[in-house]
């Protein structure tokens, strides 16, 4: 027993036979997670982009529009405006948030800043199109408006 110690060189060590799918996949882990941390570009300074750029106004408005669009189509399914609004939200705001996420991983330069545009043109879409749900809607029974009284 002694002399296989001896023969075996120092950085060598024996893991017991159960655990060695662990340790292979420990170790695949590793060079994956390595691999990935250490692929990303490193930028020198980073690019100015101002918080009113033009491109703030081009996240404002298709998020505007995807939010009142999906709030509008959804009036095919949805008879609630609450959910009619929690679907075209959920459309602009997926929409913003997945472009952040391509521009992340390496196919733009990702802003927080286009996010809150984004977010503040959900905002503004939904609004409008509850707005005009509202005026245009039919009266109905339960919509019914009352005189004032004098």
């Amino acid at each position: 027993m002694k002399r296989d110690a001896e023969k075996r060189p120092f950085f060598v060590c024996r893991v017991p036979t159960r655990y060695i799918g662990r340790v292979k996949r420990s170790l695949a882990f590793a060079l994956v997670a390595l691999a990935c941390t250490t692929a990303l570009p490193a930028r020198a300074e980073p690019p100015v982009d101002p918080f009113f750029g033009a491109d703030k106004a081009k996240h404002f408005t298709v998020s505007a529009a995807l939010a009142a669009s999906g709030y509008g189509l959804s009036a095919i399914v949805f008879d609630g405006y609450k959910h009619r609004a929690v679907l075209g939200a959920t459309i602009a705001l997926g929409a913003g948030y997945s472009k952040e996420v391509l521009d992340a991983v390496g196919f733009g330069t990702p802003s927080w800043k286009d996010f809150v545009w984004d977010v503040f043109g959900t905002g503004v879409g939904v609004g409008l199109a509850m707005a005009l749900d509202a005026a245009f809607a039919p009266v109905t029974a339960s919509r019914k408006t009352v005189p004032a009284p004098r």
